[in-house]
């Protein structure tokens, strides 16, 4: 096969080329045209140049590119530069915290984690656009915006016809790797080649005459094992040892067991009332302590045979494997603990039969969530008395994180189910206050409010009925007897929803002003 491109400079063509055979690379790199492309990050790199917009592989800290973003920053660091960089979810390695630092990211979605880079946002240095994350290659397959010049993919192996193979994660890089006019390919050695096998790449067709994803249940295989694309676009191969960055999550405690606890009773009293089976519906959980904590909690479960379809499969998916109580996990990627990656990944072939990993826009498709009947459990930063939740922003202006896929999920599950601890900051904030300060998910896409109080069931409640449920269900005092007397007041207003509008965030000026959302005769 012959492979031709144009080459950013003329050092980087064979001069840093790496002979495949002597580097033990042929079993990763398997189509032999493509052994001329190895190169250096740092070569890799000249191929971006200002104002590109660049998609890299990356979903939640797994499978994200590691070794070109790096040498990025520091050219930018004596030659500046800045690009859109787009990618699945958040990245490791301190690359958005490098790549900001370096002034590299002009723009930035659908998602992000890294303090640094949330700092600059809120500066208003990075245009930071928050995304629901099945739809940024909906997006971009629509031409609704900049297309993707250069794709930065991580990779177990390259396949005899030119195929990717991702490690990891899928996230976006399939729609990155096809949509791009060139891609880069980071070829990790630390990554095993036993996850040959485990993805499933299948992209959908064009509106409007789009046929529907034929996923009928968690364990459907619908496309292929590699991203297939024409391996000419394929410029520059960097070989990376790297692995991924650890989760951050924390154990349970004494809140996320009762958060816990009060879903499983849930659980079980719909279970009484024959409204679900032993078995539940799949199970989606956001990321983070809180939801890898409650998934935990089924261990101690009378429930058997589960199902996932999810997005990021944590270090909980792999505690109900091993306890014989989970069946089969569909994700986007595999995010775990230092602990957790080892016992995972020297046997990974005891899970490879019992997962598999797609594209997020199939992971988190309206379609599909809402066909199969997922319970989708996620997690807030605050709740009002209504059962709108705010997952993104503190005192209604300040990015944290982004809405991730929560929203995807939030819309189209059977149960949508948000879970929260009452109070924070050592109880000078309220999560459950009388108007959230932003809005990610309205009333209308809530059903079921947690914390470790309690549980608010909010079917087929009008706000009037809402509002005493969550309060009584979820609150704890002093707060609880505060939003009474809120309702109280709103109530002798009228009204659908009633407010007293001018007290309505006088809970986030107090904290502002005073620390604490507590009055200060509390």
């Amino acid at each position: 096969m012959t492979l031709s491109t144009t080459s950013p400079s003329k050092d980087s063509q064979n001069p840093n080329a790496v002979d495949a055979t002597n580097q033990g690379l042929l079993s990763r790199i398997r189509l032999p045209a493509l052994h001329a492309r190895i190169t250096s990050a740092n070569e890799a790199a000249n191929w971006i140049q200002n104002g590109m917009t660049v998609g890299m592989s990356g979903f939640t800290r797994s499978g994200d590119a590691k070794m070109v973003p790096l040498a990025l920053a520091e050219r930018a660091l004596h030659d500046p530069f800045q690009i859109t960089l787009m990618t699945g979810a958040s990245m490791g390695g301190d690359v958005d915290k490098l790549l900001t630092e370096s002034h590299v990211i002009a723009r930035r979605m659908p998602f992000q984690s890294d303090p640094v880079l949330r700092a600059a946002i809120n500066r208003g240095e990075v245009m930071f656009i928050d995304q629901h994350l099945s739809e940024t290659v909906e997006h971009l397959r629509a031409g609704q915006i900049a297309p993707i010049d250069v794709a930065i993919i991580e990779a177990i192996a390259i396949t005899e016809s030119g195929a990717i193979i991702p490690s990891t994660s899928v996230g976006n890089s399939a729609s990155f790797a096809i949509l791009a006019e060139k891609v880069i390919v980071e070829i990790n050695l630390s990554q095993p080649l036993a996850l040959e096998g485990m993805h499933d790449i299948f992209i959908p067709g064009k509106r409007p005459h789009r046929d529907p994803i034929p996923v009928m249940s968690a364990h459907d295989r619908v496309g292929t094992t590699a991203i297939q694309i024409d391996p000419a676009k394929i410029v520059a191969i960097v070989i990376t040892d790297k692995l991924d960055s650890a989760s951050t999550v924390t154990p349970p405690d004494a809140e996320t067991d009762a958060i816990a606890g009060h879903l499983i009773a849930f659980f079980e009293q719909e279970v009484a009332a024959g409204r679900l089976s032993n078995a539940l519906l799949p199970l989606q959980a956001g990321i983070g302590s809180v939801a890898n904590a409650v998934l935990a909690g089924f261990k101690d479960s009378p429930f058997r045979h589960l199902t996932m379809y999810s997005e990021v499969l944590q270090d909980s998916t792999f505690d109900l494997f091993d306890a014989g109580i989970l069946d089969f996990a569909s994700g986007s990627s595999i995010t775990l603990s230092s602990k957790k990656h080892d016992e995972v990944f020297n046997h990974i072939e005891r899970y490879k039969d019992k997962l598999i990993l797609r594209p997020q826009e199939v992971s988190n498709h309206p379609e599909v969530i809402r066909r199969l009947g997922i319970i989708g459990i996620n997690t807030a930063l605050e709740v009002d008395i209504y059962g709108n939740v705010n997952s993104t922003h503190t005192g209604g202006t300040h990015m944290m994180n982004g809405i991730g896929g929560s929203g995807d999920f939030a819309r189209n599950a059977y149960l949508s189910i948000f879970t929260t601890k009452s109070v924070a900051k050592g109880g000078k904030i309220s999560s459950i206050v009388p108007m959230v300060s932003h809005v990610d998910h309205t009333e209308h896409d809530v059903d079921i409010i947690v914390t470790e109080v309690g549980l608010a069931d909010l079917r087929g409640l009008a706000p009037r009925e809402r509002a005493p449920c969550i309060i009584q269900n979820c609150v704890a005092e002093p707060y609880r007897s505060m939003l009474f007397e809120y309702i109280k007041e709103a109530q002798t207003r009228g009204g659908q929803t009633p407010h007293v509008l001018e007290k309505a965030f006088a809970w986030h000026t107090r904290y502002r002003e005073t620390g604490s959302m507590l009055k200060s005769t509390e």
